[in-house]
């Protein structure tokens, strides 16, 4: 006769340093799950009680207390369910990255992390201690061995659970979303099944957390591989997980599986997602930013308005003599679409008054960049203006591939708060554009397909100082996420000299990205917390 066990999982969406919030959502979920499901086991991502990633804020003595605080309030509030926490452990001077089941104020075991990622946007080495042995419990006779995060990469620790006499293994994950992520760990969780013949549990956190995103995504394998649950992406989501138990196998009972979302859906939901809490997280009452009639802006807006709904967001035209038409009435229309607040806001007085101040110092020179420049400055002294009186974030609207070349302004349209568009290069942002409107019609279609311009001169088009887009974001891409050299690039079909001049706009504009704001992570390597160049560098690009 076969049995049942019951597994709670909690894919949810917790704050960084904020224990004492924590605390109280994993017990308020505990609760929930007994009144509404009776489950045996409630499972909670990694390190939840502090959020992940924690940082430096581990070095410090006062969440060290509250820490251990809120493992002692769980276990001794959290009754008739097992409960799952990840959780960092302070002991003899080190830390781990660990986990522990408390049932009926007893614990019963606890987990440290055995495998500790240090690339990319990881750096657990600079906090963690490795943990090298396996814990398997107990639920109802039924062995359950862990896993945290990026164990399950790795051979070794789903077989050291088998060997302990594991039935089925559950995995916590503090895993950030990248565009093809899902599709990586659904192969490497299937590989580890492929060795050990167990089902498997894998439970990720959603949320915003700076540059990261998590996106869920949680699911279930059974011991041949086959998924028999999906969580939804991006969505704070609570699921009731059976397993059928005999004596042969411990067999996940059949649930929702959401479809995997494509490129365009995932990005564009991850965008809304770190957003709205960033946004949310700080505690902004809503954001402003400047509305100009381009792409990357137009998306921007309709970002912020899905994140945080239109009556919290501020969009500002800042027109000057380049200013076309065209953009002054798609900007208008825009505004109209998504019914916001709606400035226009001329800077020819502002930019005069400056001209002219400026006129002993320039007299005698020709005009270039320094005018333009300071026509977007005059428009981040503006934006930036509004948002200190009003206490609104300033979003900035700028794009991988600008801010990879240097094609932006400092304390101009570089200035602000948040920069959801940072890791999408101007391919993408046409991408995206065109998917939202498959939504609903909130970006004119002429916005999309016109040349890219700034307008800071008269005529001007971005081709003008770049190589078109479809040559620039692949060499960009090359270079930036698979690390390859010129001749690799060159190779791949593209002309030595473009490669060798947009590789140097790179490396030129390092100390532009140093003061960028920042912004989702939705690539595999962004220019944030994984990408760290030198500001002075003497390389240059010859292959």
């Amino acid at each position: 006769m076969n049995n049942k066990i019951t597994i709670a999982l909690a894919q949810i969406d917790l704050i960084v340093g904020d224990i004492a919030g924590n605390t109280t959502r994993i017990l308020d979920c505990c609760k929930q799950v007994k009144l509404d499901s009776q489950a045996d086991l409630i499972v909670f991502p990694e390190l939840s009680i502090s959020g992940y990633p924690p940082e430096d804020l581990l070095l410090h003595s006062g969440l060290k207390r509250r820490v251990a605080e809120a493992i002692e309030i769980i276990r001794m509030q959290v009754s008739d369910i097992a409960v799952l926490i990840g959780f960092p452990e302070y002991a003899e001077n080190v830390i781990y990255n660990s986990c522990v089941v408390f049932e009926n104020t007893k614990e019963i075991i606890r987990y440290r992390k055995h495998v500790l990622p240090n690339y990319s946007v990881f750096d657990e080495k600079r906090y963690f201690e490795a943990g090298n042995k396996a814990a398997v419990f107990k639920i109802k006779g039924t062995k359950i061995g862990i896993n945290i995060c990026e164990d399950i990469w790795y051979s070794d620790p789903a077989k050291l659970a088998k060997a302990a006499g594991a039935e089925l293994i559950i995995v916590i994950n503090g895993s950030p979303y990248e565009k093809d992520g899902q599709l990586r760990r659904e192969l490497i969780v299937r590989k580890r099944i492929s060795e050990v013949s167990l089902p498997v549990v894998y439970l990720n956190m959603v949320g915003g957390q700076d540059e990261l995103i998590f996106d869920g995504t949680s699911f279930v394998m059974n011991s041949r591989g086959e998924i028999t649950y999906r969580a939804p992406s991006f969505e704070e989501k609570i699921e009731i997980i059976e397993f059928n138990v005999s004596a042969k196998e411990k067999e996940p009972l059949s649930a929702n599986v959401t479809p995997r979302l494509n490129d365009e859906e995932s990005v564009y939901k991850a965008l809304v997602k770190g957003t709205r809490d960033y946004i949310n997280k700080h505690k902004f009452p809503g954001v402003v930013l400047g509305l100009s009639g381009g792409i990357d802006s137009a998306l921007t807006l309709a970002i912020a308005c899905d994140a945080i709904g239109n009556e919290n967001v501020r969009a500002v035209m800042m027109p000057y003599t380049y200013t076309s038409a065209m953009s002054l009435e798609d900007a208008e229309l825009q505004s109209s679409i998504l019914n916001i607040q709606y400035d226009i806001l001329p800077i020819e007085t502002l930019y005069d008054a400056s001209m002219e101040l400026l006129k002993p110092i320039f007299d005698g020179k020709n005009v270039d960049t320094t005018e333009e420049n300071i026509q977007s400055r005059a428009r981040g002294i503006l934006l930036m203006a509004i948002s200190n009186k009003t206490g609104l974030m300033l979003l900035t609207t700028g794009n991988k591939s600008e801010m990879a070349v240097g094609y932006a302004t400092l304390y101009g349209d570089m200035a602000g708060g948040f920069a959801p568009l940072k890791d999408c290069t101007k391919t993408m942002v046409k991408r995206l554009a065109n998917y939202r409107n498959t939504i609903s019609e909130v970006i004119p279609s002429r916005v999309i397909e016109r040349e890219p311009s700034a307008e800071l001169r008269e005529n001007q088009q971005d081709s003008d100082s770049l190589p078109p887009y479809d040559i620039l974001d692949p060499i960009l891409e090359a270079f930036i996420e698979e690390d390859l050299s010129v001749i690799e690039i060159v190779d791949k079909g593209y002309d030595r000299e473009t490669v060798i001049n947009i590789l140097e706009m790179v490396k030129r504009n390092e100390y532009k990205r140093r003061q960028a704001p920042p912004g989702i992570r939705i690539s595999n390597r962004a220019f944030g917390r994984d990408w760290r160049y030198p500001i002075t560098s003497g390389y240059n690009f010859p292959d």
